[in-house]
């Protein structure tokens, strides 16, 4: 009986740590996302890298500004945005946002919010891929994405 429990306590140990490892929780803050997210909401967030992005995925990273620039940032001290992905690596540049190079180069992406007002690839360019956290799966709580 003592070996099932501990296996029981290994086994679980090692699925949450699995699921750490590939899911993370974001409190969306601000408007930048309105209507599709509100400002409070959570959403599930599967680490993912740049070759795994789809056009008009929902994700989670951090901008180009150095965090003194955006003000409070996470326990970690790291700032994530929550963004629309409208352009990938080879993809022709949306107007407006780099008029000096015609594709997306091959570690960037452009990033979109759903509310006009929000400071996005319009304003800072294109946002590194090695700072992609991942892609938002599903509001938790809520109606899905």
């Amino acid at each position: 009986m003592k070996m099932i429990i501990c296996g029981f306590v290994l086994a679980a140990w090692w699925a949450a740590l699995w699921a750490r490892r590939r899911y993370v929780v974001v409190t969306v803050e601000g408007t930048s996302m309105a209507p599709t997210l509100s400002d409070g909401d959570r959403v599930l967030v599967r680490r993912r890298r740049i070759d795994q992005v789809s056009m008009g995925d929902v994700v989670v990273l951090e901008p180009p500004l150095t965090p003194a620039e955006l003000g409070p940032a996470d326990p970690n001290g790291r700032q994530w945005n929550i963004k629309r992905a409208v352009a990938l690596p080879g993809d022709p540049v949306p107007p407006g946002i780099d008029d000096s190079v015609t594709r997306v180069p091959a570690s960037a992406l452009v990033v979109l919010g759903d509310n006009a007002d929000s400071v996005d690839s319009r304003q800072r360019g294109f946002f590194d891929a090695d700072r992609l956290l991942g892609v938002a799966l599903r509001r938790l709580g809520g109606p899905p994405l």
